[in-house]
């Protein structure tokens, strides 16, 4: 049966046709969910626990650019000051299911934006799909930077200052393995998820939401909220939140280009109506 045109489709047409691309996401992220559960050993063990060992990149870094600015820091000890434990019978098998799928969903990304993308590009002109092949593409690179950032910058800075943070020596961080994981998950989610500033920009400038103007305007605004969402993603320690802000603010200004770009494409084409 030949596909509708998307004129011709009713709004029931187009629930059908969202239910088969959630379908074929769905069974993207089990397949991929599935291969990560057989190699969750691996996962676990090389991936989200290499941030508890002193020997991780980035704090090796960091060591040594403490060590040559001569300060003490806390990036140079022999080990972190943290013991995970599980307390609950399932606990275990419950983190590496969600852990599963968790890296179905990151490794599935550029599927399933392209699942998205077949959903929304035949409303799309012609032109404007044409401008809009590498949005698969970008999207993904975005949000592959933005996870690596939250698992090589946030994660191990947060993970070494509440792991170091101590109210008294009779305490000692003996942490449940789901409040852990919940960090990592968190950071690295987060981070993927605000890389895609430039992207939201673009379309929201598209339908005509957001304009340069009104982003440069409230551009103090949007610092404000950075290092609001700086001090959410990481822990209450000003360096950190300096680090993590940097490079949102930088996707702010490139959103800011993005916008302007759109705008005037779009101002190119009404002249050329006119």
């Amino acid at each position: 049966m030949a596909k509708k045109n998307i004129n011709e489709m009713s709004f029931l047409d187009h629930l059908e046709e969202l239910r088969w691309h959630l379908i074929k996401i769905t069974l993207a992220i089990v397949i991929v969910g599935t291969l990560a559960f057989i190699f969750s050993r691996f996962i676990f063990d090389d991936i989200i626990f290499a941030p508890l060992d002193m020997s991780f990149p980035t704090y090796e870094f960091l060591c040594r650019t403490a060590t040559y600015m001569n300060v003490d820091t806390s990036f140079c000890n022999d080990k972190i000051p943290l013991i995970l434990q599980n307390r609950t019978m399932a606990g275990q098998f419950s983190a590496d299911i969600w852990t599963a799928v968790l890296a179905g969903f990151i490794i599935s990304f550029p599927y399933i934006i392209y699942q998205l993308w077949q959903f929304i590009s035949p409303g799309l002109h012609a032109n404007e799909r044409k401008h809009s092949r590498g949005f698969i593409v970008i999207s993904s690179l975005l949000f592959f930077l933005g996870a690596l950032f939250g698992y090589y910058i946030v994660t191990p800075l947060s993970i070494n200052f509440l792991a170091n943070y101590s109210i008294s020596s009779r305490v000692d961080n003996q942490i449940d393995i789901s409040s852990f994981i919940g960090l990592v998950r968190s950071s690295v989610l987060a981070s993927g998820i605000i890389f895609e500033l430039p992207i939201i920009i673009y379309f929201l400038t598209k339908i005509g939401l957001v304009t340069p103007e009104f982003l440069r305007k409230y551009r103090k605004y949007a610092l404000v909220l950075v290092l609001v969402l700086s001090a959410i993603i990481t822990p209450p320690d000003i360096a950190s939140q300096v680090i993590v802000a940097i490079p949102i603010l930088i996707l702010y200004e490139a959103s800011i280009i993005i916008a302007k770009i759109v705008v005037r494409n779009q101002n190119r084409k009404l002249k050329k109506h006119v």
